[in-house]
């Protein structure tokens, strides 16, 4: 491309995400930044001006994820486009922002979870940064030695004041640090051009609003809503607290503003997403304290609001009470955070889909304590008896970490029993992601990564027996599914969801490449986007509406799917 090319028509740049839905929306607000401003937005990498890639730095997988595609990105820099910068953004320059610029010369910019709103700037910087480089030499070679140079930055990484402490995140000081911005100097001495631009926040405070732009990466049906940013949970395993920051809710006002214009614009399921969407609105309140993880501690806390207080649950109400044939969905609800006025709210609600994300992550008592997950073996089981009586006909979904340091064969057993015998209609298991950085990354008891994954295939084997009997309880019902689309023979066959992020719920179905015939691809509500199930209907083609709701009468179903035909 010459100079006189690009002065003719506006940057191109390319965006790649990697994560949770929760970074998506991040990569929406940038895709909205930048269309703004007038950037153009391709497909085609080989031909942008720019490149982001919007990282993930959750698990060791999802972290060596981020490591290949940048890498990658650079190579394909290096080998067609050389004038193209290629920022690196989100979760990865956010955990290790002191050390990754040095480690990733080749990279132009660095940007951080508070900086996704202003990106045409930083791009802009990179772009004039990349031109007085000197192109260099990269490999994806250089991955082993990142990642294990990432991981060792973490394992020596001293714990500041607040993690020293026992209550870690629960304290009222974390997320009081003061925020590092920079020294205002002369850009040629914070950026000379030899080093990357570098912007990210030590700790985010960013938190979207109805006016930030966004461009929606999801189908015209269906929308993320990030209600909340950051948690303040101590659990011992989880690094996002330190990447995401301390828990901060957007208004409810301003929720509520963004879910009447999605439905205006044909919106037909608004999935409600955060690091913990049952603490919504308890920061909120006048001199609150974050000290409140505990479920006894947090009932208090909730019990003590005023009456005209927000919570998850007056957020719930007034989304119900708009008008429209739509489905709320809750994500990322913690147990400890359950009240019975959550109950109730979602019982009355019509609008909320029957559909529970509550992550578990074990049963047995050492191990949640180990953990730090707050909650105790029999108060998870009368929550789920809670739940299940206050809601009829509610999917319960959630996730378990197996091989966890000081896991017995004892403890594991304990959780293939209650697996077993509570039935839950979706759940995905990992297999413990030793994070450095972590307190369960120091933990005495690591165990090998063959006793780890030969758990993970146990218990994903104990509920598949499980889910094949939730599948068979439906045959014969009709049930309300919300159309995706059209599909052949061919992606019957393919068909496969699995997400690291809810622990490969739902893996290869083996029964799909029986199905002949054309169908369409829907879901029902115990199915979240990406993540869970499907219902398969066999219909004429065009007969369905995709992104409409429509009734179907289920006929038959294969391991983790439904089979369905148009009433």
């Amino acid at each position: 491309m010459t100079k006189k090319n690009s002065r003719c028509r506006p940057l191109r740049v390319g965006l790649i995400s990697l994560g949770c839905a929760k970074n998506l929306v991040d990569a929406e607000i940038m895709l909205g930044s930048l269309l703004k401003s007038g950037v153009e937005i391709t497909n085609d990498a080989a031909s942008a001006d720019a490149v982001i890639v919007n990282t993930c730095s959750f698990i060791d997988s999802a972290q060596e994820e981020s490591v290949d595609t940048i890498l990658e990105s650079v190579e394909l820099r290096d080998a067609s486009q050389r004038g193209q910068a290629v920022i690196v953004s989100g979760c990865l320059p956010q955990r290790f922002r002191d050390e990754l610029p040095k480690l990733m010369p080749e990279v132009d910019a660095f940007m951080g979870i508070d900086q996704v709103a202003n990106v045409s700037d930083i791009i802009g910087k990179a772009i004039a940064n990349r031109a007085t480089k000197v192109p260099g030499v990269s490999s994806k070679s250089q991955k082993g030695k990142l990642v294990s140079r990432l991981n060792e930055l973490e394992k020596n990484r001293p714990l500041d004041e607040h993690e020293k402490e026992n209550a870690l995140r629960g304290s009222d000081k974390f997320g009081k640090t003061k925020t590092i911005i920079g020294t205002k100097v002369p850009s040629s001495i914070l950026h000379p051009p030899s080093s990357p631009v570098f912007d990210v926040t030590a700790r985010p405070v960013f938190i979207p609003d109805f006016e930030t732009p966004r461009f929606r990466l999801t189908p015209k049906h269906f929308a993320y809503v990030k209600i909340a940013e950051g948690c303040n949970h101590p659990c011992s395993f989880c690094i996002i607290p330190r990447m995401r920051g301390t828990h901060r809710s957007r208004t409810q006002a301003d929720i509520v503003k963004e879910a009447k214009a999605l439905i205006a614009d044909g919106v037909k399921e608004i999935n409600l997403i955060s690091q913990d969407s049952t603490y919504y609105g308890l920061d909120l309140r006048p001199n609150h304290s974050r000290a409140i993880s505990s479920p006894e501690k947090f009932s208090a806390a909730a019990k003590s609001l005023a009456a005209d207080a927000t919570t998850i649950c007056t957020l719930i109400r007034e989304l119900n009470s708009l008008k429209g044939d739509f489905w709320i969905r809750l994500l990322y609800t913690h147990p400890a955070h359950w009240t019975d006025e959550l109950i109730q709210t979602i019982a009355e609600c019509k609008k909320v889909a029957r559909y529970i994300d509550i992550p578990l992550q074990h049963i047995h008592e050492n191990m949640l304590e180990r953990m730090r997950r707050e909650t105790s073996q029999q108060y998870i089981v009368d929550l789920i008896k809670r739940i299940r009586a206050g809601i009829p006909g509610i999917a319960l979904r959630t996730t378990f970490i197996v091989g966890f340091p000081g896991e017995t064969e004892a403890s594991f057993n304990t959780l293939l029993d209650f697996i077993r015998d509570t039935k839950f209609e979706r759940l995905g298991v990992f297999a413990y992601s030793k994070e450095d950085g972590t307190r369960a990354g120091a933990m005495a008891g690591q165990l090998t990564d063959k006793v780890k994954q030969k758990r993970r295939e146990l218990a994903m084997h104990a509920q598949h027996k499980v889910a094949v009997a939730v599948a068979e309880s439906f045959v014969g019902r009709e049930i309300k599914v919300l159309i995706e689309g059209e599909a052949n023979a061919k992606q019957l066959q393919s068909a496969n969801v699995s997400s690291w992020e809810h622990g490969l719920i739902r893996e290869t179905d083996k029964h799909t490449s029986q199905m002949k015939g054309h169908y369409f691809v829907a879901r029902g509500e115990a199915d979240a986007p990406d993540i869970d199930g499907r219902v398969y209907i066999r219909a004429a083609q065009g007969a369905l509406p995709v992104g409409q709701f429509a009734k179907v009468k289920v006929i038959g179903h294969t391991d983790y799917d439904l089979i369905a035909e148009a009433d």
